[in-house]
């Protein structure tokens, strides 16, 4: 840029900021845009207060017209005052009210809330709201407005009636089970002359603002869903973690639950719910006393005839997978509905362990009445026993490079450039296959344990049976344990250190120390020196698991501290009872026979190794001559 160049620049810029400093408004001329954009701002929320004041207005005078007008539909049923009517048994007890005459709180015996109050309240009020609307000739019908009249009263039953007008009626008849299960009928009398011939359906909404029932709010809300089951398939639920409105599921329903971590609302239709249903799930701040604000728009079965009744059951109970398994077969619509899957329990080969072993041994050992965080422990102790053989095969594997090392490092020498690498690893294969080693084996332990850890990683959390238990210094075994808190909320860490988490941090270093030290001791040449970048990151490990666990449950925690205390117990024994002396002193015995048997093959992984090094021999002579060939024709 040349100095003219320059010069024209700076006096533009002096221009324009010239320009800008003498036109700009006065103080005057700024208080005045100041109060015209308030007074703007002000009628602009005026008029969408109006608007909504109408809209509300409009509606009132609707239902006083409807209410006055003696020949309307419901004329009485729109007007009176609502009675609560109480169903329980040794379970549950719900509270249903005659305005719209569904469940207006929910209370399951036998589960302390956080509070420490004797029995868990899922929701009470307007915290739950189910509406049927149904959609008549002349005028639409909505239940949450009618007052009915209760009748039959019992501790497990009541009929509502709505009288629509003379002999015209809607009639909801509840049954209370044994356990949690709530059965209702739903019918018309003397209405079908109010309907269109082709109505074979009604409206079902069904909202509600989930309490908070745990101490930990991010870890209970992982585990807070909209859950429902399709049609002759599986289950699904919404995303726990984002915000979903009207979600179109295009299947129809069996049932949908709206699911907390321990606790669910279950509503299940005997004729579906139609395909089409909109779903939402609204993820709430921490502190509101809130988790997820849950909302079901359904379409399913009614016959205006009121030949047929529309059928439903509802659960209000615990996500107990014994329990659900139990509580199905009271279920009258002979479906398979698969509630125990409210209780998860991870992915396919995961399940199965949990399904099909934790779950069995956890109800063994519980059944003896023992303390929960005693049956982690023990639940520990069967699972090192039965791996216990195949990670001391393991170990005896890692042992047998470990005292190898002195022969490798010198049938391998000669391959110290990064060129030789290849041939350097065909030669410890080569000497491997001779002794019989498998240098695969010692990743056994990692590979046993893994489906293990997963499958309690997604266990513990579900298992009901150890929320409110006491362990040592743990106050409840479903949450987190803090040595402390604090109000304010850090980001990564939250706002307490768990101690459970900090021990299982601790045992993870000391594993990982034990499992580095292990593999050292059998690495050749340059492998050592590799090995130093694999130690930061297995020793970072521990430190991510924290910033991961410090929320999740102490039982969970307290089940890691464990496993890998145990894990590193049984390395450490196995080290010490193993004698290098007579272990290389076999190896050796083995080597001088299969060198007096030539024609011996060897069996398992190293005898494929020893049949893969020979195939890679074969194919390497086969390119040298190939090349040798190539050289001789281009002379």
């Amino acid at each position: 840029m040349d100095k003219n160049t320059t010069t024209g620049f700076i006096l533009i810029a002096i221009v324009l900021i010239a320009f800008s400093y003498f036109n700009r408004p006065s103080a005057e001329e700024q208080r005045a845009a100041f109060v015209q954009d308030s007074i703007a701002q002000v009628a602009r929320m005026n008029a969408e207060k109006k608007q909504k004041a109408e809209a509300a207005a409009k509606e009132a005078l609707a239902k006083q017209k409807a209410e006055e007008d003696t020949t309307a539909l419901f004329h009485n049923a729109l007007k009176g005052s609502a009675q609560d009517i109480v169903l329980k048994n040794d379970k549950v007890e719900l509270t249903l009210s005659s305005k719209g005459a569904t469940v207006v709180k929910a209370v399951v015996k036998g589960f302390k809330d956080r509070k420490g109050n004797p029995d868990v309240t899922l929701f009470n009020g307007k915290e739950q709201q189910l509406n049927y609307m149904l959609s008549a000739k002349e005028s639409n019908i909505a239940t949450q407005d009618l007052f009915f009249e209760p009748a039959n009263i019992t501790d497990s039953t009541v009929t509502f009636t709505a009288a629509a007008g003379e002999g015209k009626y809607i009639v909801m008849d509840y049954q209370l089970g044994r356990d949690y299960m709530l059965h209702m009928k739903m019918h018309a009398e003397g209405m079908s002359g109010l309907f269109a011939p082709t109505t074979q359906s009604m409206d079902v909404n069904w909202q509600e603002l989930c309490p908070q029932q745990e101490r930990g709010f991010m870890f209970e809300n992982r585990y807070c869903t909209l859950t429902y089951k399709e049609k002759d398939s599986s289950t699904d639920h919404l995303n726990e973690t984002s915000e979903k409105r009207d979600v179109t599921i295009e299947e129809a329903l069996d049932w949908v639950a709206f699911k907390d971590q321990f606790f669910s609302s279950i509503m299940i239709a005997k004729n579906d719910f139609q395909a089409n249903s909109l779903m939402t799930s609204i993820p709430q701040e921490k502190g509101s006393g809130y988790l997820k604000q849950f909302e079901a728009k359904m379409k399913t079965f009614f016959d205006p005839s009121g030949r047929t009744p529309s059928e439903f059951e509802f659960y209000y109970g615990p996500n107990d997978f014994r329990k659900l398994q139990a509580v199905e077969t009271e279920s009258t619509f002979g479906k398979d509905l698969e509630m125990k899957k409210l209780v998860y329990l991870g992915w396919p080969i995961v399940r199965w362990i949990n399904r099909f072993f934790t779950i069995y041994v956890f109800d063994w050992l519980t059944g003896f009445g023992l303390n929960m965080g005693i049956v982690l422990i023990l639940i520990t102790l069967l699972l090192k026993a039965i791996t216990y053989p195949l990670v001391k095969k393991s170990y005896m594997s890692s042992a047998k490079m470990r005292v190898l090392k002195p022969k490798l490092e010198e049938a391998t020498k000669q391959y110290n450039s990064p060129d030789d690498q290849m041939q350097k690893q065909q030669a410890m294969m080569q000497e491997y296959a001779k002794y019989g080693v498998s240098p695969m084996a010692g990743c056994l332990p990692m590979l046993i344990q893994m489906p293990i850890w997963i499958a309690m990683f997604n266990f513990v959390p579900n298992a009901i049976q150890l929320r409110g238990e006491k362990f040592l210094w743990i106050d409840d075994l479903s949450t987190y344990d803090p040595i402390i808190e604090w109000q304010k909320n850090i980001w990564g860490i939250g706002d307490h250190l768990s101690l459970t988490c900090i021990l299982f941090c601790v045992a993870n270093i000391l594993y990982s120390f034990m499992t580095m030290r292990q593999q050292k001791d059998q690495m050749v040449g340059q492998q050592a020196e590799q090995m130093k970048m694999m130690q930061w990151m297995m020793y970072l490990m521990p430190l991510m698991f924290f910033f991961m666990f410090n929320d999740y449950s102490s039982g969970l925690n307290f089940y890691y501290f464990v496993s890998l205390f145990f894990s590193a117990a049984i390395m450490f024994l196995l080290r010490k009872t193993t004698n290098d002396e007579k272990l290389l002193a076999k190896l050796e015995a083995r080597y001088e026979e299969n060198k007096r048997n030539p024609q011996k093959k060897l069996g398992g992984l190293a005898g494929r190794l020893q049949a893969m090094q020979e195939e890679q021999q074969r194919l390497q002579q086969q390119r040298e001559e190939l090349e040798r060939k190539r050289k001789g024709l281009g002379k």
